[in-house]
């Protein structure tokens, strides 16, 4: 039997998803316990153009439909 995904980017968006709430996650342990490790600069642009891309690929997946 054949399946068929409608949006076929929303796996990648969700391992995105993931990988970007992780490393916001270690980053924030580190800004608690051990502040001179922190990158917080890094993960907020990293969340900018996770949203970018996110909603990029969305709207060329509804213009699809």
């Amino acid at each position: 039997m054949k399946t068929t995904i409608k949006n076929q980017n929303a796996s990648a968006n969700n391992a995105l998803i993931f990988f970007v709430s992780m490393l916001v996650g270690y980053n924030i342990y580190q800004e608690i316990f051990h502040p001179e490790k922190a990158d917080l600069i890094l993960c907020v642009i990293m969340i900018a153009l996770t949203a970018v891309t996110i909603q990029k690929y969305n709207k060329k997946a509804e213009a699809k439909e």
